[in-house]
């Protein structure tokens, strides 16, 4: 069995996706995951792995969840925390 990809490399990966897929189209938490086992092999990445990637990157405020009309990981808006004065 091949070595299993560590979760820090998996949210470098979704990180890169999610920063490639910027003024585009928006990218749901399952896509990312069939991307991220297709791109590493079943056998090296899982469903729960992906998870918890997605879950570093939440936390560490490098993407974050929005909410239209579904849920989508993208990447936080430059305008937070520094509104207009």
């Amino acid at each position: 069995m091949a070595e299993p990809v560590t979760i820090e490399e998996l949210a470098e990966a979704i990180y890169r996706m999610v920063q490639e897929s910027v003024g585009g189209r928006k990218l749901r938490p399952q896509e990312l995951t069939k991307a991220m086992i297709e791109r590493f092999g079943a056998d090296r990445c899982t469903k729960d792995q992906c998870k918890q990637a997605l879950r570093q990157l939440m936390d560490s405020g490098r993407c974050v969840y929005t909410f239209y009309g579904g849920s989508f990981v993208e990447l936080p808006s430059q305008e937070e925390g520094g509104g207009k004065a």
